[in-house]
């Protein structure tokens, strides 16, 4: 398989759905996986690279028949970036699911719970809600899932739709498909009706303090499409930061009719071989004033394979070994500063300056179709002062593992 470009824009990004029509702008309430944890700026980094590193190797290796989602990486790293704040059922039970762009099915925790991994929120209890209804597995809900089965009358309730949805890193959930309320904190706004997965037997390591998991991928059973919503946009919030960011479901029309400048937009292209994911057309990319020697095929969608993608899940660019070492070269030619030698553990191009010095920084542009990304400064590269020195870190990586 070709390698993957994976693209992750951090700032608002507008995501085309199937237009339908929504009532009004749904709103829900973001936080990162590593708030609230105390740890330095060197570790937040660290982290964040080990979890896209993980996820694009899983991506590049997976031939599940479900879209690849969060996984594991060891010591205590959480294995996603972003968890959604809402409430199931009537009374509302709160849940705090990952946010991924990549998978479509919802789905949370539920009592009794033979089978789950620890979290910090009591498990959704299905039996107390008074608006909870079962999903038959011959409706046309149970029949999008990729595995799903009528429960036996020995273990499940007669006719229910049972649902197994797997996991590129082997992760897997069982359970029911149920419909029940939902309530967006912070909104003030429920739409009733919502299909989701009521886990039952879930296995993989979970580490971020997720209940379970938010589809917002292209697919009939994510949350952007059961809204019946025409596009999406989430504000992510800064990694080191504890005030949350926004998730906004059906933006007006005239969003951006206040805001300064052009406002530039990128179509999203379609995967038959992965429908559910949101690639991206990306034509080039240019370091200072070079426009680096990259084909436009080298990032090309070939045959359902290769492409790039923009995830919510990966909060580090990751780009084809080859491509990574131009950037890479092209950066340490232009910066003219040492390249950090036996750099075995850190996953960063790291360069060294003295202490006080204010090293030229080249910019860093991605080109899309329709629209130039030259990306903030802080987005790219991270400054960390030693007591004898000044170290670069160049938040890019190569998707090779």
């Amino acid at each position: 398989m070709q390698n993957l470009a994976f693209v992750i824009v951090t700032l608002l990004a507008a995501l085309a759905i199937s237009r339908c029509n929504a009532a009004a702008t749904v709103r829900m309430q973001l936080t990162h996986a590593d708030a609230g944890r105390g740890l330095a700026a060197r570790e937040l980094m660290q982290r964040m690279a080990l979890r896209s590193k993980a996820r694009a190797a899983r991506r590049l290796s997976s031939s599940a028949s479900a879209p690849v989602s969060p996984g594991t990486y060891d010591n205590g790293v959480p294995t996603t970036e972003y968890l959604v704040h809402l409430a199931i059922g009537t009374p509302p039970q709160p849940v705090q699911l990952t946010l991924d762009t990549g998978s479509d099915l919802i789905w949370t925790q539920c009592q009794p719970c033979p089978a789950c991994f620890d979290q910090a929120l009591p498990y959704f209890d299905p039996s107390t809600s008074s608006t909870l209804s079962l999903t038959s597995c011959d409706s046309t809900l149970c029949q999008g899932l990729p595995v799903a089965s009528c429960g036996s009358p020995k273990f499940w309730p007669n006719q229910t739709c049972v649902y197994t949805y797997s996991y590129g890193d082997k992760s897997v959930t069982t359970g029911f498909l149920e419909v029940d309320k939902f309530t967006f904190v912070g909104a003030g706004a429920s739409v009733p009706g919502v299909a989701f997965g009521c886990g039952l037997f879930n296995n993989g390591v979970f580490k971020s303090n997720e209940t379970g998991i938010a589809g917002f991928g292209r697919g009939p059973l994510s949350l952007p499409s059961q809204l019946k919503v025409g596009n999406f946009s989430h504000c992510f919030t800064a990694v080191n930061g504890l005030k949350p960011s926004t998730v906004l479901l059906d933006l007006p029309a005239d969003l951006y009719k206040s805001g300064r400048g052009a406002v530039q937009s990128t179509p999203l292209i379609q995967n038959p071989a992965n429908p559910t994911f949101y690639y991206l057309s990306l034509k080039g990319i240019t370091v200072g004033s070079t426009r680096l020697p990259v084909p436009e095929s080298e990032f090309a969608l070939k045959n359902g394979t290769g492409g790039t993608i923009i995830d919510s899940g990966t909060a580090m660019t990751s780009l084809p070994t080859r491509v990574y070492r131009l950037v890479r070269d092209a950066f340490a030619a232009q910066v003219k500063l040492p390249v950090v030698s036996g750099n075995t553990t850190d996953p960063y191009f790291c360069l060294s300056a003295p202490l006080r010095a204010k090293p030229y920084v080249p910019k860093l542009v991605l080109h899309f179709e329709g629209a130039t990304m030259d990306l903030p400064r802080e987005n790219y590269v991270w400054l960390k002062h030693y007591p004898k020195r000044l170290l670069i870190r160049v938040k890019l990586i190569s998707s090779h593992v």
